[in-house]
């Protein structure tokens, strides 16, 4: 168990995707995302997604990330933040998203 004072420390906003690229040194499949999270700026992530998404219908996607993580290197790229998705019964990757278009950099709680 955890203790709200030990969630409120978990900074999760809302971004939108402007850029994918492949990432073939990734040991699973990935796609490098460049996502805009508003007053906080563009940060990027490594996103374990291919399964169900292809790099055209994740531009202008809004997804879910933890923004306050330190840069993690994977392979030779750093990623700043980590892209949140539910399991499904192929431990693929399907995306949380907001359900109605937002501002990007609004928090989540």
């Amino acid at each position: 168990m955890i203790t709200w004072n030990d969630f409120e420390k978990i900074d999760i906003r809302t971004g939108t995707i402007l850029e994918v690229s492949a990432f073939p040194e990734a040991i699973k499949p990935a796609y490098q995302l460049i996502i805009d999270f508003g007053e906080l700026g563009i940060k990027k992530s490594s996103a374990q997604i291919t399964a169900h998404y292809s790099p055209a219908t994740l531009i202008g996607k809004q997804i879910i990330a933890v923004v306050n993580f330190p840069p993690k290197k994977i392979a030779h790229f750093f990623s700043e933040c980590l892209v949140l998705g539910v399991y499904d019964e192929n431990n693929q990757v399907i995306l949380l998203q907001p359900d109605k278009s937002t501002s990007n950099g609004f928090k989540i709680g």
